[in-house]
């Protein structure tokens, strides 16, 4: 038929299922006799390069027999191919499309779809790179709208189900607060205040009652509780908790079913996120079981009520779409192209699925200081790929440096000498079958001749101890809770960790040659570094309670050390016998090196940052032992866009 090779008059592939026609045709019936080109008997509204014209009369009579035949087997192969093809997909269904929805410079994310599908609201950091703003875009069309214009960074636009309001946090130094817009623009009112201490920007995910009269957010009512879902009402602003994590979790994500009457969200323990569901009405949430431990991201209803979307680590790599029924049970893989999702969106028919498609690196720099401990350079990339790199510390004798990285395509432990050269893999650990295998947080012994680090290979997160030369890691740790963050005692016999066994977020000790381990804090703790002298155990208590507290290695009160620019908050902290380094981002795009002196208990600055700090949940600062070298990991580049898939089921 003459199609070439991008040509589509005539036969379509359908990825997977086969091929099929798609040129118009239509029935040609000669009135009278006379000769009808081949074209025309089959006639297709696209010309044929030849024509062979054949008295109809000789065609009817001579061929008939022929015709028959042929057309018989034709219609058979047809009628074959079109069972099948309507026994592995409903009739009439185009295929899945995929497109890119938007292309501009810098990241856009978070979209969200109006309810009839046809407009997306999402975020832009605009041209320049420098703030995050609400836009809205047509689909099919390159017109952009901007609803809002603050300085302050504006995130996790929502859409309402009657189509007239979009909701979105703003986040500045004084607060972090909910707001409504109307989606044709104007003017923006604020609903309700949420908390300082709640992770910024896209973490914050919402979610409409049919009725578009209530939001269900994530949100907390004091810096030292947990995250909880919560009940936001549209005109009031009131407040009705739904959800009450224990201690040592967080609630977030919340999706509300297309009924109206349950949410489902995500319940987070010690980097594990779970899926449980509640009613709107409120009652004890319900875990989704699933057959194997899956680590859930965003979850999405489907249209019917009957099943959820996520995105998923399951079975190792990149996160996949899954869906399973609400009632439990294995997850199928949903196919998609493409294998990297993030921040979905469905539309209300189900037929369209949004995602962000990002490119991030994260690599290792250095600022090199002075003998007053401020910067005498400019700083300089050490350890670079196309992959993660994080985690970077010092040996003791400052030759080497361990870090954690993604670049062998699975999270392994690596070791370097201090310029970046010579790198060499140490581990080789498999990956979970949950998909969720991170590994990271090495730490050096005293003597150098051992490294620690966590790693959730084996069901749980564990301490595993190895040699600085490698080898066969030997497994610390072995209960069924969490154990992460390690570090070592000034002299080398015990290891500190972060572990749940208790109940909650506490630190623990255990001896390296084995044994039962000690509770050491009572009042939370997730990271501890024991400081250069022995005497004291510095440690932070996770991103939802900012600070630095300290407490002798002998026992004793907690005393809070530090509280400046969030220290703390994000694993990016240092404790030397002159004080404490730390990065701060207060303002994203403007991260600070700073240090607080022992001495003169000041805070004073050391850099600005070009670009972000990574905040991926692993610890990023270290010093060298001479106080020449400061390390830290770096988001090197980011970018984002929004991928569309029409026709998706």
């Amino acid at each position: 038929l003459n199609d070439g090779e991008k040509g589509l008059k005539f036969i379509e592939t359908v990825p997977k299922r086969g091929y099929r026609f798609v040129a118009d045709v239509r029935d040609v019936l000669p009135a009278t006799s006379g000769t009808v080109s081949i074209q025309k008997l089959f006639a297709v509204n696209a010309p044929l390069e030849t024509t062979t014209s054949l008295p109809v009369r000789r065609t009817i009579l001579w061929a008939r027999p022929v015709f028959i035949v042929a057309m018989g087997l034709s219609g058979l192969m047809i009628g074959a191919a079109g069972w099948w093809l309507g026994f592995r997909r409903a009739p009439d269904l185009p295929p899945p499309q995929m497109s890119q929805f938007t292309a501009f410079p810098g990241s856009e994310s978070q979209p969200s779809f109006s309810p009839d599908g046809s407009q997306i609201a999402f975020v832009w950091n605009g041209e320049q790179e420098d703030n995050d703003d609400i836009y809205i875009k047509q689909i099919g069309n390159e017109t952009l709208v901007r609803l809002t214009t603050n300085p302050a960074p504006d995130q996790s636009p929502c859409w309402s189900p009657d189509g007239r309001w979009i909701a979105f946090t703003r986040r500045t130094a004084e607060e972090n607060g909910l707001y409504l817009m109307p989606a044709l623009g104007g003017t923006e009112r604020k609903i309700a205040a949420l908390s300082q201490t709640l992770l910024p920007e896209f973490l914050l995910r919402f979610s409409w009652t049919p009725d578009s009269e209530w939001l269900a957010v994530k949100d907390k009512s004091s810096a030292a509780e947990p995250a909880s879902i919560y009940l936001v009402g549209r005109e009031t602003g009131e407040k009705r908790r739904l959800t009450s994590p224990p201690a040592d979790s967080e609630d977030g994500n919340p999706a509300i079913s297309p009924d109206g009457k349950t949410v489902a969200f995500r319940r987070t323990r010690d980097r594990v996120n779970h899926l449980y569901l509640i009613p709107i009405t409120g009652g004890e949430p319900q875990q989704v079981r699933f057959d194997q431990e899956t680590s859930v991201n965003l979850p999405i209803w489907t249209p019917d009520g009957r099943n959820i979307l996520f995105n998923s680590n399951r079975g190792g790599g990149s996160d996949r779409l899954w869906k399973v029924p609400a009632t439990g049970g294995t997850p199928v893989r949903v196919e998609t192209d493409e294998e990297s999702l993030a921040n979905l969106a469905l539309s209300r028919q189900g037929n369209r699925l949004a995602w962000t498609q990002s490119v991030n690196d994260t690599n290792i720099w250095r600022l090199e200081l002075d003998e007053a401990g401020k910067a005498k350079s400019a700083p300089q990339q050490l350890i670079a790929s196309t992959r993660f790199d994080m985690s970077a510390q010092f040996s003791p004798d400052g030759s080497k440096i361990v870090f954690a990285s993604e670049r062998s395509g699975s999270w392994q432990i690596w070791v370097c000498q201090n310029d970046g050269q010579r790198l060499v893999q140490l581990t080789t650990l498999k990956p979970a079958p949950s998909g969720d295998s991170l590994t990271g947080s090495p730490r050096w012994s005293p003597d150098g001749r051992q490294l620690v680090f966590d790693s959730k290979v084996a069901g749980s997160a564990d301490i595993y101890v190895i040699s600085s030369e490698g080898g066969k890691p030997h497994r610390l740790t072995t209960e069924p809770s969490d154990e992460i963050n390690p570090g070592w005692s000034r002299d080398g016999q015990w290891i500190y960790f972060g572990s749940n066994r208790s109940g909650s977020q506490q630190i623990w000790k255990m001896l390296v040659a084995g044994g039962p381990a000690v509770q050491v804090t009572k009042q939370g703790g997730v990271e501890s570094v024991e400081a250069p002298d022995g005497q004291f155990l510095y440690f932070t208590k996770g991103y939802q309670v900012p600070g630095l507290w300290r407490l002798s290695v002998a026992g004793g009160e907690e005393t809070l050390v530090l509280d400046s620019h969030g220290v703390g908050q994000w694993r990016y902290w240092a404790v030397t016998t002159q004080g404490i380094w730390f990065a701060t981002a207060e303002q994203p795009n403007k991260p600070l090196l700073e240090f607080f002196s022992f001495a003169t208990r000041k805070v004073t600055p050391v850099a600005t940052l070009e670009k972000r700090i990574g905040f991926f949940g692993f610890s990023g600062l270290d010093v060298s032992p001479d106080g020449r070298w400061l390390i830290w990991q770096q988001l090197d580049q980011a970018g984002s866009d929004i991928m569309l898939l029409e026709n998706f089921r």
